[in-house]
């Protein structure tokens, strides 16, 4: 049977020069930077160890980013609850039951200052993983920096801010496409001009790849929405150059260990390919592909779950391999739950045994010249660009996007995944191979249920103290903005300075831009 890669990438018995591929000859640090995007890449400086947290209110959670920072964690990333992702305050109807679940409720300025509580802005690099309401939570984190008294030139970090991606895989949208893709030409246009080194979007192949796309797919996919990003900022009138540096990648890293490294040489070379030839680029820092890794969450099991740890080590180290700038390891325990502070903790000790033990850190592309992970990088880049190519007959990702085509490509990868580990040919330890006989559990994070009270609670004196009059006025603003070509992100930021709501301020967004509701895909 002909071996393949889990894209389907055939696969020979042994690579020589007969078969396999040189790689081409350019090294770390320059164009089309498959090798890497600087010259010594952690010869100089490692990469960001930036674990995920978030849960119940934002004290506690604030409690979790603290300790992870004196445990030697180098990055904050912040996942937000269900009811802030969707623009829903937590004392919403459509907030109940799931407030602090899955991530830090966050409905205010208020909110987020306690969020920061004595972590300085200036002095640290901040990730947040929030996308439809991206631009109100920005807008938060701003005021609050403004309030420390730093200054926005100097604040770095990412916002996701990748809608697209919300409407093939993750779907947690909140307005149609076109006036989505507005707001996030508005944050682009926003940053480029006063937030220089921050980055206003993190174009996401993780949300697609964890949907069921292939290594493939999550490549095409994620590099032609950035394509849409670039030709939206474009015709705001501000040269390519002026934004392109400032723009982030966001990849899953999977099972296949050296697909995936082969993926993120391949997306690197792509992605300068495409700023260079398409779009004229001739800034080196437009040309470099810069990304943040996750291990991959849709392998963790909750059969035998300590095995994740090995799941999770092996991925790390391909990303690692691959040249990631920065990476989040997933905890043992988060098929049950989110991760408790052990597990958590373990996880960033994965990050920090590869940096200190391992000693691949110390040659800048241990892969590099491999005939076998050159030929798979060339396979891959060939595989994409034939896929962007039928985006582009398409119209384009929006176009594409609102034709349901990449939803229902990944519909049917993920059909097949699940069919060939029901029918044994993919096996996984644990669940249809190697099972254990008997099942012991595990300690898990339980959230205190008593979060949607207290928040509610400061929801409600939130109101009763602020100036009301202010707020409504904020809000009318908001209102104006968006019914017209204004860039939204002024009148966002003095609507958060009034306190106004996150679920006030996307409700004034609601009635101008309109809701989603999604076509079945198949």
């Amino acid at each position: 049977m002909q071996r393949r890669t889990a894209s389907g990438i055939p696969v020979d018995r042994c690579y020589s020069p007969a078969n396999g591929s040189p790689g081409d000859s350019s090294v770390a640090g320059e164009a089309p930077y498959t090798r890497g995007i600087h010259p010594r890449m952690y010869l100089d400086r490692l990469w960001t160890m930036r674990q995920f947290a978030g849960f119940g209110t934002p004290s506690e959670t604030n409690q979790r980013f603290r300790y992870l920072l004196r445990q030697g964690q180098t990055g904050l990333s912040v996942a937000f609850d269900l009811p802030t992702l969707m623009g829903y305050d937590s004392d919403h109807e459509a907030a109940e039951g799931e407030v602090g679940k899955c991530g830090v409720a966050v409905s205010s300025l208020a909110d987020m200052e306690d969020l920061f509580d004595e972590i300085r802005l200036d002095a640290v690099t901040t990730s947040m993983t929030i996308t439809s309401s991206a631009a109100i939570l920005w807008a938060m984190y701003l005021v609050v920096a403004e309030r420390q008294g730093a200054d926005w030139a100097g604040l770095s970090g990412t916002i996701q801010n990748d809608i697209l991606k919300e409407y093939i895989a993750q779907k947690e949208y909140i307005y149609p496409p076109r006036p989505s893709m507005r707001l996030v030409a508005d944050t682009i246009e926003f940053a480029a001009r006063h937030v220089p080194r921050y980055n206003p979007i993190s174009i996401s192949g993780y949300h697609i790849r964890e949907a069921g796309a292939t290594a493939v797919q999550e490549l095409a996919y994620t590099l032609g929405a950035a394509i849409a990003y670039v030709e939206w900022t474009l015709r705001r009138g501000l040269p390519v150059d002026r934004f392109a540096p400032r723009l982030s990648f966001f990849f899953d890293s999977h099972n296949d260990f050296f697909e995936e490294i082969a993926k993120f040489r391949a997306a690197r070379r792509v992605w300068c390919r495409l700023m260079r030839d398409r779009f004229g680029a001739r800034e080196p820092r437009s040309l470099k592909l810069r990304f943040h890794a996750q291990t991959a969450g849709v392998s963790l099991t909750a059969q035998q779950p300590e095995v994740n740890l090995v799941r999770t080590a092996l991925q790390a180290l391909a990303a690692v391999l691959g040249g990631a700038q920065s990476l989040h390891t997933n905890a043992l325990d988060e098929a049950y739950a989110l991760p408790t502070a052990r597990a958590a903790l373990l996880a960033l000790r994965t990050q920090q045994v590869i940096a200190a033990e391992t000693g691949v850190t110390r040659e800048v592309d241990p892969c590099g010249g491999s005939y076998f992970v050159e030929r798979l990088t060339d396979e891959l880049e060939v595989r994409c660009f034939e896929e962007i190519g039928r985006l582009d007959e398409m119209g384009g990702m929006v176009a594409a996007v609102e034709s349901g085509y990449p939803q229902a490509e990944i519909a049917k990868s993920a059909y097949g995944q699940q069919r060939s580990v029901e029918e044994g040919e993919a096996k996984i330890v644990g669940v249809n191979a190697h099972l254990a006989k008997e099942h012991r559990p595990i300690e898990t994070l339980v959230i205190d249920e008593t979060a949607a009270r207290r928040q509610a609670a400061r929801l409600r004196e939130l109101r009763r103290s602020r100036d009301c009059a202010a707020v409504a006025r904020a809000l009318a603003s908001v209102r104006r903005a968006a019914s017209s070509t204004q860039n939204l992100m002024p009148p966002l930021l003095d609507a958060v300075r009034a306190y106004a709501t996150l679920g006030e301020i996307c409700d004034a967004l609601r009635a101008e831009l309109g809701v989603y509701s999604e076509r079945p895909a198949i």
